[in-house]
């Protein structure tokens, strides 16, 4: 029989009380901290400047799973759904790689802040840093 999410957080917590955690005091701290989340945790540095890529052996966040984002709306949606699990006001780290130039070869030199407009409107919306 498949256990509710609420069956399976209630059992969490008590496997976490035995090593005297306290779970939901943890998850009201948490609310107070500002974390900075990278974007790159989202799709392992492989950003939109270019055709996907094989990992290079470094971060692998994600580990090259088949869902991984692939645009900037997937990697939003993804983040969403990651911030909607985390408690309190957080902060978006947003690399160059990351710029929404609309398949158009942009040399980083290049980058103006309209290629960032649909980021700062989504950051804005959901009141992020």
């Amino acid at each position: 029989m498949e256990q509710s999410l609420k069956d399976r957080y209630e059992l969490s917590k008590s496997l976490y009380a035995k090593w005297g955690i306290d779970v939901d005091a943890a998850l009201e701290k948490l609310k107070e901290v500002k974390v900075s989340i990278h974007c790159w945790q989202g799709d392992d540095v492989t950003g939109f400047e270019e055709a996907a890529h094989e990992l290079s052996g470094g971060i692998s966040a994600t580990g090259s799973y088949p869902g991984k984002a692939t645009n900037a709306q997937e990697l939003r949606a993804d983040l969403d759904k990651a911030l909607s699990l985390i408690p309190g006001k957080h902060k978006i780290n947003l690399h160059a790689l990351y710029a929404e130039t609309h398949g158009v070869a942009v040399d980083r030199d290049e980058l103006k802040p309209e290629h960032f407009a649909g980021w700062v409107e989504w950051a804005k919306e959901r009141g992020l840093g």
